[in-house]
């Protein structure tokens, strides 16, 4: 029989629509259910692309006899924590602090008032090392619920009480200075893996954050340092497994130290911010293989993450099925030298061997080996292009990873954002214009008349859950970048809409900021975190949304609120460094200004072309970029500014106070260098 999710709009839960489980979704309905019937509520916590959800799904959630006494027994609940990332926040705090770790499938029980009483995430359908089946859990619960009610009323009491007072010495409002930049620096050096690139040991995820406050310290101090780690890094990931040497787009993370093997699944948010940190690493370099990543990564993100309303996917699964039959990670992306064989024919095959490091031993399982680039050149030329080629139509045959097809409004913020960059440096129109269309959708579907925002949507309807945030935040980034690319004012005024709704919705006291609305639904905490988690933390990603805004208007109420929000920066930039990147970017750029770029000409004019796209790919941190027509209104920056002896200019200021304007590019150049 179907069950309760079979009417959802979230690829996640609809995979669990045919369950034996009798699934609820998060609602006050199934808390009633569950105080009427007097059990607790099992919280099941995942989302689509997530290998050991599907795992737990095929061991536990589709047993007959599983499903049938936990039903019995309990109210299930599932939610998608990318639908509900509230939801997953706070009860994920509550998993960490009993267990010391987290991740997902999330397995909560809770109490019929919401309250968390016993923790975990994936459970087997048998003990495993020293681990307990998921019916010995199901079991214990239930009669510790039966016979120790009390007991577990005070341990649900006492969790609640322990949230409520968690909170972080969140700071002043004065934003982080050079000292405290330069200490976060010191402390990424001290993680920093010389040898392969990144930071800390196995798994080890893209540090898309942190790489792009290493590019912003650069470009403002000139350390080399900061360059080359950052170079380093990307080098090392574009070589590795964790990257997708034939479709190009990164993997989650990869699961030891060297980049090799990595958790297939990718997401959208890592690619478009992993796109956008080697455009920038390009605009830093001029690297050969910076701008093939960022044009490869950004036409991944377009063949395979677009959907047809113009938005972009979550995410492609990690598994998908073999030829014969059998379901399995990596299925889809890895090789065996049998069938480079089959493909390319000896000689071909022995150079791809060679290119990509495919052994007959295999690096990953039975033989099988991911693709990584093994010494030599990393130029595509030749026979190597006619090998990728040749690989990739092949691999085009293969069962493909199932797909995430939702549309998560920050996520796709962070796409726009991206795109619009990548497409303006490299000029390529079609990806600008396909952060128009995202952004097109973002503002009919996602966008309502009072500025409030979806979460998510599917097949161009709005689905029922509001947005946090990191919705608004990162959406308001992806049209300020939009802005700047196609020198449309409109794109800045709905930034300005959105940011005005978190001024008024999410700010709390002294500057801090909430993940939930003001008049969101209450859940035990109202959840709050400035750390960079997966993408930037919807507090950080809010503070550089409001300064960019604040520069390109002039607004003190924005500036004000961004310098408040970056006081917690000052407080964790030299004790977790890689875990507050996107606020330390942010804070360079309060540090640099950031600068107000205004460039005034005709359009068709050569001049004003070389000089817009000087400005574009000036790399003072976080500079905003005006361009328009004398006297247009497109922009508050482009006032009062007018040609130089009849020439095409540029205005660079800080603060609104401008140096002399300048129609020569090279000159705009040193002036954003």
């Amino acid at each position: 029989m179907a069950n309760r999710l079979s009417g959802s709009t979230s690829p996640y839960l609809l995979q669990h629509a045919d369950n034996p489980v009798d699934w609820w979704p998060w609602g006050d309905e199934a808390f009633a259910q569950a105080r009427e019937r007097g059990v607790p509520v099992l919280l099941s916590v995942g989302y689509s692309s997530c290998h050991w959800c599907h795992v737990m799904a095929r061991e536990s959630f589709e047993d007959e006899a599983t499903a049938a006494y936990l039903n019995e027994h309990f109210v299930p609940v599932k939610v998608d924590r990318e639908e509900r990332p509230d939801v997953d926040a706070v009860y994920m705090e509550a998993v960490q602090a009993a267990t010391g770790q987290g991740g997902w499938p999330m397995t909560v029980f809770l109490t019929p008032a919401a309250e968390p009483f016993y923790f975990g995430t994936y459970f087997p359908p048998e003990p495993r090392q020293g681990m307990a089946s998921f019916r010995q859990v199901l079991e214990g619960v239930h009669a510790a619920w039966r016979d120790r009610r009390a007991e577990v009323a005070e341990v649900a009491a006492r969790v609640v009480k322990d949230l409520a007072g968690r909170s972080l010495a969140y700071g002043g409002t004065t934003p982080p200075g050079e000292s405290e930049l330069a200490a976060a620096l010191l402390g990424l050096t001290r993680e920093y893996d010389s040898v392969r690139g990144g930071f800390g040991g196995a798994p080890k995820f893209p540090p898309s954050m942190a790489l792009e406050f290493l590019l912003r310290h650069h470009a403002r101090t000139g350390a080399e340092g900061a360059l080359q780690m950052a170079q380093d890094t990307c080098e090392a990931m574009a070589r590795g497994g964790i990257y997708d040497q034939l479709g190009g787009g990164f993997a989650r993370y990869s699961v030891d130290r060297d980049w090799l093997v990595p958790h297939f699944e990718k997401m959208l948010y890592d690619n478009a911010l992993l796109c956008r940190v080697y455009a920038h690493l390009w605009r830093a370099t001029g690297s050969d293989l910076a701008r093939r990543v960022a044009l490869e990564t950004a036409d991944f993100m377009v063949r395979e993450l677009r959907t047809a309303q113009g938005g972009f996917a979550s995410a492609l699964d990690a598994d998908s099925d073999r030829a014969d039959g059998t379901h399995s990670e990596g299925a889809f992306y890895v090789w065996t030298p049998h069938e480079l064989r089959e493909v390319l024919g000896e000689a071909d095959a022995a150079l791809a061997a060679e290119h990509f490091g495919v052994t007959e031993e295999g690096t990953f399982e039975e033989g099988a080996s991911v693709l990584r680039l093994v010494g030599g050149d990393l130029a595509d030329a030749g026979r190597i292009a006619s090998v990728r080629e040749r690989l990739l139509a092949a691999r085009e045959a293969r069962p493909r990873p199932g797909r995430d097809d939702k549309v998560v409004a920050a996520w796709n913020g962070l796409a726009v954002a991206a795109l619009a960059e990548t497409g303006a440096y490299f000029e390529r129109p079609d990806l600008v214009a396909a952060a128009v269309d995202a952004a097109d959708l973002l503002v009919r579907v996602h966008m309502d008349e009072h500025a409030r925002l979806a979460r998510t949507s599917r097949d161009g309807a709005a689905g029922g859950h509001v947005g946090v945030l990191e919705d608004y935040a990162d959406v308001a980034e992806g049209f300020l970048a939009l802005a700047a690319v196609t020198g449309e004012g409109v794109w800045l005024d709905f930034a300005g809409l959105l940011l005005d709704s978190v001024l008024r919705h999410f700010v709390g006291e002294e500057g801090t900021l909430y993940d939930t609305a003001d008049d969101a639904e209450a859940l035990i905490r109202r959840p709050q975190d400035p750390t960079d988690n997966a993408a930037p933390s919807g507090w950080t990603a809010a503070a550089g949304a409001l300064l960019s805004y604040a520069a390109y208007t002039g607004s003190a109420t924005h500036r004000d609120a961004a310098e408040a929000a970056l006081g917690v920066v000052g407080a964790l930039a030299g004790r977790v460094p890689r875990f507050i990147g996107w606020g330390l970017a942010v804070a360079e750029a309060a540090v640099d200004g950031p600068r107000e770029v205004a460039v005034v000409g005709a359009a068709g004019d050569p001049g004003f072309a070389a000089l817009r796209r000087t400005a574009l790919l000036g790399a003072a941190p976080g500079a905003v970029v005006a361009a328009g027509e004398p006297g247009s209104e497109e922009f508050a920056l482009l006032a009062d500014r007018p040609l130089v002896d009849g020439r095409a200019a540029a205005y660079v200021c800080r603060h609104f106070v401008c140096a002399a304007p300048t129609a020569d590019a090279e000159v705009l150049a040193e002036q954003l260098g």
